[in-house]
């Protein structure tokens, strides 16, 4: 996701500054070369020894004649990225006003001037996140072109952003994104039909190929709308659905704002008539199953000239019948392309997929994250 991205990463003295050794860990893990600055609040919380075990570079915690700042965030510095997790208020207010009296300001400072991309992560006690003046700081910011990934507000704080947030902000401020200006919608994981009301009909699906393609659609510059069976996640707009019913209605609900649906989740094809208590075990039982109606039909019908991406999983194994069948279903609904791969990749980290497009078949292997950039990059094409 940050393949040879080189990232300074700005420590503020917000407590949050602990977070910060596996913050770093993980901008590396997904292919970033880091290099910390650090304010003397910051070195009060964590020391200028943990960054560097964790970067495997120096720590800079002062300007001198070395004009580190210059060096890290010039024109022509070595720096891709300034990222400034965490951000207090106090940070918040001078790089506004263009004080520089850290090495984190004058390091921000730098970065506007040679129009390095910045990401500020605020961190502080909700009162402070709520000042006037901080907010009209981070009105100013934003107007300057800062990205910010939003605080967790929870216990009167503004916690930090966690670690898949702020990665994938940064990947976002240093790609290409040949997405932006388009929203996405993406279904992801199962939908589950109930029986009754303890008992469901569900299947093996994950999420993680869906989630993994609405990520990759974020780093590409698209508004996201993840519609799924899980948690909110902090990086797009998500509508938590149950039913396959739910959420056929949640995507047609977005589709009139919608560039294209990527249909990723398993859809349950049958459901059944839920009974309203609990079916005593014991005895014999048979449900009348109906399937449920197709929820790329349904979107096709109602916006004809919407890009659609269908996914396909098959259980045969065999490279043929899977391009087949996604070739059938590409042409039965009029979709740009299709994801074919085999059942058994439900729940894996590593996947094997086709991605088809009448003739044209491209195989995919690796992790779903690698896959989710696959889709991302060909969905780009036909938006």
């Amino acid at each position: 996701m940050l393949d040879g991205v080189k990232v300074a990463l700005g420590v503020t003295g917000s407590i949050a500054a602990v977070k910060t050794v596996e913050l770093a860990h993980e901008l590396r893990r997904q292919g970033a070369e880091v290099r910390a600055v650090m304010t003397d609040s910051a070195q009060g919380i964590i020391h200028p020894w943990a960054l560097e075990y964790a970067t495997e570079n120096p720590v800079v915690t002062e300007i001198t004649g070395a004009v580190e700042h210059v060096e890290l965030c010039g024109r022509e510095g070595w720096a891709d990225l300034l990222l400034i997790a965490p951000t207090t208020a106090n940070t918040v207010g001078k790089m506004a006003a263009a004080v520089d009296d850290s090495p984190v300001t004058t390091c921000a400072t730098t970065a506007f001037g040679a129009d390095v991309p910045l990401v500020v992560v605020p961190a502080m006690h909700e009162p402070m996140y709520d000042h006037p003046g901080v907010l009209e700081a981070l009105d100013q910011l934003e107007s300057w072109g800062v990205d910010f990934v939003d605080p967790r507000i929870e216990e009167g704080k503004a916690k930090i952003a966690t670690e898949d947030a702020i990665v994938t902000a940064a990947a976002r401020a240093t790609g290409a994104q040949p997405l932006a200006g388009q929203t996405v919608i993406v279904t992801s994981g199962a939908t589950t039909e109930s029986v009754d009301p303890i008992r469901t009909l569900s299947n093996r699906a994950s999420g993680q190929t869906g989630r993994a393609v609405a990520r990759a659609c974020v780093t590409h510059g698209a508004e996201v709308v993840l519609v799924h069976d899980g948690p909110e996640v902090p990086w797009a707009d998500t509508v938590a659905v149950e039913s396959a019913a739910e959420m056929r209605d949640a995507v047609l609900d977005r589709a009139p704002e919608a560039d294209a649906l990527v249909s990723a989740a398993a859809i349950a094809d049958y459901t059944v008539e839920a009974a309203d208590e609990k079916i005593r075990s014991g005895q014999d039982l048979a449900l009348d199953l109906e399937p449920t109606p197709k929820l790329l039909d349904a979107v096709r019908e109602s916006h004809p000239e919407l890009a659609l991406v269908g996914f396909k999983a098959e259980t045969e194994g065999d490279e043929d019948a899977i391009v087949a069948q996604a070739r059938a279903l590409q042409d039965r609904v009029g979709l740009a392309f299709v994801v074919g791969n085999d059942a058994g990749v439900m729940g894996a980290d590593e996947t094997t997929a086709l991605v088809v497009d009448g003739d044209d078949v491209c195989e995919v292997t690796g992790s779903k994250q690698a896959l989710g950039a696959a889709v991302a990059d060909r969905l780009a094409a036909v938006c």
